[in-house]
């Protein structure tokens, strides 16, 4: 039925009815007691939603633009949401399904990391009840929100103040309508004056401290992760941060799981209310807690998502984050370790890395003897995990070297693992030119003593068969060798520079390669003259001409071409190279 209504939704329409009568009937009333199960209300749940979001279904801001398919079948479905229908359902999705059941409270003592994980299943919705019927709540929400508002508002009224710690059902009803008022967030943005509420009620409420409390404790910091980033006032913020640390130190780990979480909702890179000045009073004792965090749990799940934490944290405040973490750098060594067979936390510990180096800037050297092999490691394509890891690898390469003070030994030694990389062609091409970049420029003499007959072996085999953009990433890198290495750079690429040489005087139609042709010759021929000369003779005897001959060829096409060149600097460039032939005698 479900596939049939996601494949044919307008042969579908005469069955609307009928299908949310059945649906509705079994899962909001009592019809359904004693006889349903869990898959089944999964299906009806999904059936309930495939039909209140179908685009088919929804008729056009203009009316006459729409179908009288579209018109009928959302007449149908107008005819049975009333009020009546509407708010029984939203009733009975808070006060019944999202009540926390004996299994869930059952796994939240006996496995509390497992808990955290299966409360956040990726696309389990479609197959797992609580997940569905959140889902399903958003969407009735969404679609008849003047309708349900008023609803669920008059729910959270009734629960004003602290609960009594004895009424576990109590306990658990103030769980679920808080949930949904997360869930609802968007929604509710007119209508919910939240800093108000986070004021007068829900930080009385975090401190409640007793073990009872916990799935109040635990869901009010989930609530205001859901709002923070919907409406949440940012002079609240240092009071919000101060809460975080309280609750990172809960009797509770899920609590403090859940802490975890909402700090990294105030953490977004984009979110313009963060205000550095007013995190950094709680930094140390954040980064302190959540380091425990990280140490203290078992699971591969959480353990990335507490290091994905500390990550943002790293991020936020860059260079000021260097007095806390000695003993992050001392834990992530045994933690790489122990991830062996994680590739997936392999991959959280590289980002941490990445933002840990941008943040210790030189000092990241004192890392070099992990962080070194890590690279190596992740951008080897001989080793399996390579698969996993590769992005990310070349990233923190990439970082590492950017922030380098020095070229060392070590670090000249994993650019072993290049041409290799090179021959992949992939989609890392882009940062691979930018880490060659890196190594010219750190130390262009000793780099290309080593690598340069590899270097030019490679960019000979790549430029056979690569997009334009690619052959002017690889231009660009002979153009950078040129630029820092005048005398030997020609001679280290010799090999590239007779079929850039033919491109200019065939007229390389694309401009971008052609300016970028016209920058390597005009450096070849500005900066190593006698180099050029001998260059010259060689292409005349290769092309069975005149040297005068190709030399004004070259000349004539040059000035032809003058305009493609957009960057000012090489157009300076080209006019000194040019200029630089009026003292010869020929």
């Amino acid at each position: 039925l479900l596939d049939f209504l996601d494949q044919h939704p307008f042969s579908f329409t005469t069955l609307i009815q009928r299908s949310l009568e059945f649906a509705v009937s079994y899962v909001f009333t009592e019809a359904g007691e004693g006889i349903v199960f869990e898959r089944f209300i999964v299906q009806c749940m999904n059936l309930i939603k495939m039909i209140v979001k179908n685009y088919a279904y929804k008729p056009s801001k203009n009316i006459e633009d729409s179908s009288p398919e579209t018109l009928e079948a959302h007449k149908i479905k107008t005819a049975f949401f009333t009020y009546p229908t509407l708010m029984e359902m939203c009733r009975r999705l808070v006060t019944h399904y999202f009540l926390l059941t004996k299994e869930e409270l059952t796994m939240w003592e006996e496995d509390p990391e497992g808990f955290t994980v299966e409360e956040t299943g990726g696309d389990s919705w479609k197959y797992s009840l609580r997940p569905c019927t959140e889902v399903l709540f958003i969407d009735i929400f969404h679609e008849y929100n003047q309708t349900l508002t008023p609803v669920l508002l008059e729910m959270v009224h009734s629960l004003q103040g602290s609960t009594n710690i004895e009424d576990t059902s109590a306990i658990l009803i103030k769980d679920a309508v808080y949930n949904a008022v997360g869930l609802a967030a968007y929604e509710l943005f007119d209508s919910v004056d939240f800093d108000q509420w986070f004021k007068n009620q829900l930080l009385a409420e975090l401190q409640v401290s007793h073990n009872r409390y916990k799935p109040i404790r635990r869901r009010v910091i989930w609530l205001i992760g859901q709002w923070i980033s919907v409406k949440f006032k940012s002079d609240l913020r240092p009071v919000l941060y101060e809460a975080i640390c309280n609750l990172l130190q809960d009797q509770d780990l899920v609590v403090r799981i859940e802490t975890a979480t909402t700090l990294n909702g105030c953490l977004p890179v984009d979110d313009f209310e963060f205000r550095t000045d007013q995190f950094l009073p709680y930094l140390e004792s954040m980064f302190t807690l959540l380091f425990q965090l990280l140490q203290e749990v078992t699971q591969c799940d959480t353990k990335m998502h507490v290091l994905h934490v500390l990550s943002c944290v790293i991020e936020r405040v860059n260079m000021q984050i260097r007095p806390y973490v000695g003993c992050l750098v001392q834990y992530l060594p045994l933690l790489w370790k122990q991830s062996e067979e994680h590739n997936m936390l392999r991959c959280a510990i590289l980002t941490t890395l990445i933002h840990l180096v941008q943040g210790l800037g030189a000092d990241s050297k004192n890392l070099y003897p992990f962080l070194l092999p890590v690279i190596q490691l992740s951008t080897d394509v001989s080793q399996p995990p390579h698969v996993y890891l590769l992005e990310d690898g070349l990233e923190l390469w990439l970082v590492t070297l950017e922030n380098s003070p020095c070229l060392t030994p070590e670090l000249l030694r994993i650019f072993q693992n290049m041409s290799a990389l090179l021959e992949l062609s992939s989609e890392n091409l882009k940062n691979c030119f930018k880490i060659i970049n890196a190594y010219i420029f750190l130390s262009s003499s000793e780099f290309l003593q080593m690598y340069a007959a590899d270097l030019c072996r490679s960019f000979c085999e790549l430029l056979k068969d690569i997009t334009t953009e690619g052959q002017v990433q690889v231009l660009k890198v002979v153009e950078n060798v040129l630029k820092v290495n005048p005398v030997l750079g020609p001679q280290m690429f010799q090999p590239l520079l007779p079929s850039i040489f033919r491109g200019i005087i065939d007229g390389e139609r694309y401009p971008v390669v052609m300016s970028t042709y016209l920058g390597i010759m005009g450096r070849v021929l500005l900066q190593n003259a006698r180099f050029f000369s001998l260059f010259l003779s060689q292409m005349a005897s290769e092309l069975g001409q005149e040297l005068d001959q190709i030399l004004g060829n070259m000349i004539e096409m040059w000035v032809d071409r003058m305009d493609n060149i957009t960057q000012p600097e090489r157009r300076k460039l080209s006019a000194l190279a040019l200029l630089s032939l009026l003292p010869s005698l020929n």
